[in-house]
């Protein structure tokens, strides 16, 4: 499970430390990309600023994203990915401490594949993220884009 990227877009440092425990802890050594804020994503996403060289024909596995980001909101973010074709196939999964179901039929209508509820246990924690790196990075065959880049 380790040659593809994860991006987790996470502005709280702690819930970002103990996403990435949670994968080590199960054995994910995938590399993650963390990105503090919804620009420094998509900067990620398309190349840009620090990103510029980075090879924009490898797309992450699967976007861990936060809705409650500074500046650009989860869903401005999720609303980017989708209204761009390297991007549009991306599988998002939108990561939250919310469980309001309006809030989840948004990231849903906006093109969310996934909304998961970040437990408040350290150990529901913990597994809730192996079950996401598991599916998503394991199980979860990936698609091709418009412009023909696997995603």
């Amino acid at each position: 499970m380790d040659s593809k990227v994860v991006l987790l877009v996470e502005d709280n440092a702690d819930d970002g430390r103990l996403t990435l425990r949670a994968l080590r802890k199960n054995n994910i050594m995938n590399e993650v990309v963390v990105a503090c804020d919804g620009e420094e994503a998509l900067d990620y996403l398309f190349g840009r600023g620090r990103h510029a060289d980075r090879e924009r024909a490898s797309m992450p596995a699967v976007v861990l994203l936060d809705l409650k980001l500074p500046g650009m909101t989860g869903i401005e973010v999720l609303r980017e990915i989708r209204a761009n074709p390297e991007t549009k196939l991306l599988p998002v999964v939108v990561l939250t401490s919310s469980d309001d179901p309006e809030l989840a039929a948004l990231c849903f209508e906006h093109g969310a594949n996934s909304f998961v509820r970040k437990p408040v246990d350290a150990q529901e924690f913990s597994e809730t993220i192996l079950q996401i790196g598991l599916y998503w990075l394991l199980l979860n065959q990936t698609a091709t884009n418009g412009a023909g880049v696997v995603v």
